[in-house]
């Protein structure tokens, strides 16, 4: 199964192709230029390099959410988009549950973070062994105070990762939480890890039409809650 997949829920932009379970080739730029002008010269480039066209895809993959709300919005449209014009299915996977696969090798808890601002982040954990991560809690927005108090009494090593890593594991430190920030070249979320979960959700049958991808924010936008007051 061949899957592109594209990751622009925060800062960095990244695009990839996976096949079985392989990372055929892949783009990641983090140059503070928006996301509406690198991500498709990347995926055209590592289209070129791999001789491939989005025909040749099985399926449009997304990092879908949560995440920067414009970032998330140019990637589930540039997905809806590619997938529509080519007839293909697609999948939005989780950004927290992409970024954990980062670090299914380290044994013991894998904290999920993003920064949500005002001292909250976009969460999620999981459990890793042997290569293969559990879920153990939905993809939420958790203030860092509350997420500490939810880990003080768990004995199992943590690892942190995510945008917001430094963040968190800057907090968790500080409540006297021990845990580790994932290697530097691990810590960001990337398509890689977006078509390797994509991967898995497709083996479940959780494809998509390209008109039913939509995004995940797991709160409202700003703009929402100042209309709402």
């Amino acid at each position: 199964m061949k899957i592109l997949a594209l990751e622009t829920s925060a800062k960095a932009v990244s695009a990839a192709v996976s096949e079985d379970g392989k990372i055929l080739c892949s783009g990641y730029q983090d140059t503070g230029l928006t996301h509406s002008r690198t991500l498709m010269p990347i995926v055209e480039h590592i289209l070129k390099n791999t001789g491939l066209a989005v025909a040749d895809m099985d399926a449009i993959a997304v990092a879908a959410g949560p995440g920067s709300f414009t970032g998330i919005r140019i990637g589930v449209a540039a997905a809806k988009g590619l997938a529509f014009a080519a007839d293909k299915p697609a999948v939005g996977v989780s950004t927290l549950a992409a970024m954990a696969r980062n670090v299914a090798f380290c044994d013991g808890l894998v904290i999920c973070a993003m920064d949500a601002r005002r001292q909250q982040v976009y969460n999620a954990l999981f459990e890793a062994k042997d290569g293969r991560l559990t879920r153990l809690t939905p993809d939420r927005a958790i203030a860092l105070e509350e997420l500490a108090e939810e880990l003080r009494s768990d004995p199992r090593p943590k690892t942190v990762v995510g945008d917001g890593a430094k963040l968190c594991f800057a907090h968790l430190t500080e409540a006297g939480i021990p845990c580790r920030l994932a290697p530097a070249h691990l810590v960001m979320q990337n398509a890689m890890s977006v078509a390797l979960e994509a991967e898995a959700m497709a083996a479940e049958g959780k494809l998509v039409s390209a008109q039913a991808l939509e995004p995940v924010y797991l709160r409202p936008a700003q703009a929402d809650r100042l209309r709402q007051k």
